[in-house]
């Protein structure tokens, strides 16, 4: 029994997509922490960020608290959403992965800022997200591969 051609070529085209190379539709775990800096207050690192001290330090705020946290796991392409104190959301998105780094887009459509950030496995990276109002900040901190 041989296949019609249009439904041999159907079967080509399926095999072909099946070979798409696994890293182009590989699965990325990306850890969100939502956190908020304050000027304010005691001087204060919530105890979840204990992992985060070295980096928060240098940073202009003394109190520090976690007000979220979530793992994602990210597509090429495919965008996961945040909730983020004050209604607004932050979009993340896989825009590269090669072995062991990932390049992610941060967006926040709401203010129409997007930025691009570099994590390798493991590595976590703070980034500011909601701009300092009334001496508190909001940023998220996320971590490739957590």
């Amino acid at each position: 029994m041989s296949l019609a051609p249009g439904r041999a070529a159907a079967a080509i085209l399926g095999l072909t997509l099946a070979l798409v190379p696994f890293a182009a539709r590989a699965e990325v775990p990306v850890g969100v922490r939502v956190i908020k800096g304050s000027r304010h207050g005691p001087a204060q690192v919530d105890p979840r960020l204990s992992d985060l001290k070295r980096q928060l330090s240098p940073l202009a705020y003394v109190r520090w608290d976690q007000l979220s946290e979530r793992k994602v796991v990210l597509v090429h392409g495919k965008t996961e959403f945040v909730e983020l104190p004050g209604g607004d959301t932050v979009g993340v998105t896989l825009e590269e992965h090669r072995g062991n780094v990932v390049t992610l887009e941060v967006a926040l459509t709401q203010r129409n800022t997007q930025s691009r950030v570099t994590v390798q496995k493991g590595q976590r990276i703070v980034h500011g997200v909601v701009p300092e109002k009334n001496g508190e900040a909001v940023f998220i901190v996320l971590t490739g591969w957590p």
